[in-house]
């Protein structure tokens, strides 16, 4: 369960439960009943399945791969700076030290 009670379903159920609806031509709802989750789960699950097949459901904090990317990214980008920083007042340290 994830927060507030809600179940996590992996990537696999859930493209499992879409294709029950579009390949099977089950309505949502009997794909509901029949899988014990509701009928909003399927509905969003179907319209990002529609939406874009290859990354209808990134898994872990919803994420795309390219948001993945530019969080790694812009971590790798603020730990950078952070280094520079220290370098440059080190440097300014040390320049004080030798006149």
């Amino acid at each position: 369960m994830g927060k507030k009670g809600t179940p996590k379903y992996s990537t696999e159920f859930k493209f499992d439960a879409v294709r029950l609806v579009i390949e099977e031509g089950l309505t949502q709802a009997e794909v509901a009943r029949r899988l014990g989750i509701t009928t909003n789960s399927i509905s969003a699950w179907v319209k990002a399945y529609k939406k874009d097949r290859r990354e209808a459901f990134p898994g872990k904090g919803h994420q795309t791969p390219e948001q993945e990317k530019i969080r790694q990214l812009e971590k790798e980008n603020r730990e950078l700076r952070m280094e520079r920083d220290i370098l440059k007042k080190a440097t300014a340290f040390f320049a004080k030290e030798v006149k």
